[in-house]
């Protein structure tokens, strides 16, 4: 049987996950954005909105993967969520957090790929503004956290890395899609 597959994209704010992810659900639509679940306030596009009840329940029953605070919020991975998306295609998950790689691949079953995306942090700036974003010096906060985050995991391995400087996104989409095509092949050889 032929192993679920996933994609991790890994970056600072801005630096292009949404972007990547809308190329490459348009270039194969089995791509499917991962909606985590978040509990607070603000922007509610691709996420699951939950209650802090429904959190301590998944909690609870074992069922959150990997969570994490920012911008006043908390994020979750949740193991139904995971299942439904992967009911539902190739789930593309959005981290900022290498802790949250490692907890997402040794706690859920699938070949999972890892995808650095990476651009300076005056690009995460401009590109913060061009969005409308209200909260950019929090989201350059957070790009130095990704940075220092990065650091702190010389170990970490990466199956592709991707500067969204010099790579258009239809063009990431299509590294991404063929290494997920190599993956395969070399699971079924």
């Amino acid at each position: 049987m032929k192993p679920k597959q996933g994609v991790i994209l890994y970056g600072p704010p801005a630096s292009g996950k949404d972007t990547v992810t809308t190329a490459l659900t348009e270039m194969d639509p089995a791509y499917k954005q991962f909606a985590r679940l978040k509990v607070g306030a603000g922007k509610s596009s691709g996420y699951r909105m939950g209650t802090a009840q429904q959190l301590q329940e998944l909690e609870a029953a074992g069922d959150v993967i990997y969570a994490n605070r920012r911008y006043g919020n908390t994020y979750a991975i949740d193991r139904p969520g995971v299942d439904a998306a992967s009911a539902a295609g190739v789930p593309v998950v959005h981290l900022g957090q290498v802790d949250g790689i490692r907890a997402l691949v040794d706690g859920y079953p699938a070949d999972w790929s890892v995808v650095l995306l990476l651009c300076p942090r005056e690009v995460t700036e401009q590109r913060s503004a061009r969005r409308g974003d209200s909260d950019t010096a929090a989201r350059l906060a957070a790009w130095d956290a990704t940075r220092e985050d990065l650091d702190a995991h010389p170990d970490m391995t990466w199956d592709l890395t991707i500067d969204t400087t010099a790579t258009a996104p239809q063009g990431a989409a299509r590294l991404i899609d063929q290494l997920l095509a190599q993956r395969a092949g070399a699971t079924t050889a």
